[in-house]
């Protein structure tokens, strides 16, 4: 783009120098195309970058609290729902699962791509932790290097002074099933506000 300014400003003043001093129309027959075809490759460009759709903002999906917020049974269909919602909401959603999640759901191990199927997401958008670690530093580090936020109903009162992100109001988005319906809030004073 600095190239294309460059050259649009360059040839314009040959070109009005060639016409205000008339001294040679072989100049102005050349630098005149060259200014308006740089001009309007500048209003292309300039048109391309406005119509570039922004960056959707990230939220990562605690799936393995998640999944227990309807009638506190483990199902990938609450999970599916959630994501589903911030979709719509205009969220990039990637999903974070302890490694036992799919014993919960399918009586058996299931690896990021089953849950990515089961989710319909991108295969890079669904994680496992690996046993025996615990997931949230890893949600907690995922939301930090995304710039997003988390949705999950726990507190991780344990990660506070590693994570003081936690405490930043709206970077945790709480939710509930309130008669079988879906409600997400930024805080717990949204979810009491419509719950009453």
């Amino acid at each position: 783009m600095l190239f294309l300014r460059l050259m649009f400003l360059i040839s314009f003043t040959v070109s009005v120098a060639a016409l205000a001093t008339s001294v040679s129309d072989d100049l102005l027959l050349l630098s005149l195309p060259c200014a308006i075809a740089s001009l309007v490759l500048i209003l292309q460009a300039l048109w391309r970058q406005r119509r570039k759709p922004k960056p959707k903002p990230w939220v990562v999906v605690d799936g393995s609290n998640v999944m227990h917020w309807k009638d506190d049974t483990p199902s990938i269909q609450t999970v599916r729902e959630v994501v589903d919602e911030l979709a719509a909401r205009g969220f990039a959603p990637g999903v974070v699962f302890d490694a036992n999640a799919g014993y919960k759901i399918a009586g058996r191990y299931l690896n990021e791509r089953a849950l990515a199927r089961l989710l319909k997401l991108p295969f890079d958008r669904v994680h496992v932790v690996p046993k025996g670690e615990p997931a949230d530093p890893f949600i907690l580090r995922a939301a930090n290097g995304l710039d997003g936020r988390v949705v999950t109903n726990d507190r991780y009162r344990d990660w506070i002074d590693a994570y003081p992100e936690i405490r930043r109001p709206g970077f945790l988005i709480k939710g509930r099933y309130d008669g079988g319906v879906l409600k997400l809030a930024d805080t717990t004073e949204e979810l009491t506000a419509s719950a009453g």
